[in-house]
């Protein structure tokens, strides 16, 4: 891991190597202005341990990450916004480190755009699927 983290430009951002604009910074957990927004006040909130996918990461490490979120929301003023992390590259995850997007929605042309492709439910597939994730938890 100690390669990826190397390479990784979060971890650079966090050692300080690469500049950003640092909205929210703790022993745990860094916020910061995306430099390639969707919207005006797209920011990252990022765990400082690296691991690319959010299994990897601690759960102490994780305990900030949407209070964070929920002060930038605020600090932004937006109003409607989107929460965004995601999990490999097949999930559109650019940078191999944890992250979550805070998106402000100002209106319908900014912003995070979503298509929601909903499949058909069998339900006794769903309700198998419940007993064997529920089993698991």
């Amino acid at each position: 891991m100690a390669s990826k983290m190397a390479s990784c430009i979060f971890c650079k951002i966090i050692k300080g190597d690469i500049p950003c604009f640092k909205l929210f910074e703790s022993d745990k957990t860094l916020a910061f202005l995306d430099i390639n927004p969707l919207s005006r006040g797209h920011a990252l909130v990022i765990p400082k341990v690296h691991g690319e996918k959010l299994t990897d990461i601690p759960d102490d490490h994780l305990t900030e990450i949407l209070p964070v979120a929920k002060k930038l929301v605020l600090a932004t003023g937006a109003q409607e916004y989107n929460i965004l992390q995601n999990n490999g590259r097949g999930a559109h995850q650019e940078v191999g480190h944890v992250h979550f997007h805070m998106i402000p929605k100002p209106n319908a042309t900014e912003g995070l755009g979503i298509s929601w492709p909903q499949q058909k439910t069998d339900m006794d597939q769903l309700k198998a699927l419940f007993e064997e994730i529920k089993s698991k938890m």
